[in-house]
């Protein structure tokens, strides 16, 4: 393998995100030490603006930015780095990592930060899901409600997941929705929809078998009914959806009205009851730092 040359690395750390075992301070000064890459450290805090985060990239000119947390700290990054020419790298320091599994990054520290130095870049598309930015995964309904039972309970984590889900999954009814893509207007009874940009949730789950990060189109799965051997699907097999439990649609932009208000979420973030959503897609958004042995996913 080619040398990487020196490079100038920021790293953003949430000190705040689930995975809290590593010491991530020593581990990335330790990995440096002997090498002739220049880097610093940036703590966020809980009142850490995005527009601090852009003044310092702007202050210290990194040539790749690295976001160490979760999916919540991989977004905030994703915002700061949106259209311009400076990469993004991942070190999975959270309770689900779903965008570091989607890259196929991995959990192990060392082998992390030998993908920052080394691996490939890419440009990735995002979403605008109500001006929201989306870099993996949002939904209304089944999830999104888990979602906020797992906030309120502070238990993240496939457990925490899990216990939530039992709670919902007996009690949630099915919405009435008016769904309009780039092809057509359909009228669904569904008890989820999801907007996906990526593949999986963190918990393993695949949501959208064919989804790419780089086609310039998203999926749209309209989970029709939730049912153990559907999710026993997604979670283990990963065979083909029923069509009578679950529809996949493909576009570049959507609109989804609710008869009744529902759940909504982005990212893994709860952000309340809605009637409609818009999304569309944002071509070549950010460019990101893949393994060498992902680059079959960008073809």
């Amino acid at each position: 393998m080619t040398e990487t040359p020196a490079l100038k690395l920021l790293f953003i750390i949430n000190p705040g995100s689930g995975n809290n075992s590593t010491d991530w301070h020593t581990t990335i000064q330790n990995y440096f030490t002997s090498t002739p890459h220049t880097i610093e450290l940036f703590y966020l805090s809980e009142l850490c603006s995005i527009e601090k985060i852009k003044h310092k990239i702007v202050e210290y000119k990194p040539q790749r930015l690295i976001a160490v947390g979760g999916d919540g700290t991989v977004k905030l990054a994703a915002q700061c780095l949106m259209q311009t020419n400076i990469p993004l790298a991942i070190l999975p320091a959270g309770s689900a990592n779903g965008m570091a599994k989607e890259l196929e990054i991995p959990g192990d520290a060392g082998q992390a930060l030998d993908i920052v130095v080394n691996g490939l870049v890419k440009k990735i598309h995002l979403l605008k899901v109500n001006n929201e930015v989306c870099i993996h995964l949002s939904d209304i309904g089944f999830n999104a409600f888990v979602v906020k039972k797992s906030e309120a309970n502070h238990k993240r984590g496939m457990w925490g997941y899990i216990k939530a889900s039992w709670k919902v999954l007996w009690n949630k009814p099915l919405m009435q929705l008016e769904i309009q893509t780039d092809k057509a207007v359909l009228k669904r009874d569904a008890a989820m929809v999801v907007l996906a940009n990526a593949t999986k949730y963190g918990s393993g789950a695949l949501i959208n078998p064919n989804g790419k990060l780089n086609d310039g189109l998203f999926e749209v799965i309209i989970v029709k009914k939730v049912s153990f051997k559907e999710i026993f699907k997604m979670l283990i097999t990963h065979m083909p959806y029923d069509p009578a439990k679950t529809e996949v649609l493909q576009t570049a932009s959507l609109h989804i009205h609710a008869k009744k208000k529902v759940h909504f979420q982005v990212d893994g973030e709860y952000l309340g009851k809605i009637n409609d959503i818009t999304a569309d897609i944002v071509t070549d958004a950010v460019s990101i730092i893949i393994p060498r042995r992902h680059i079959n996913s960008f073809i």
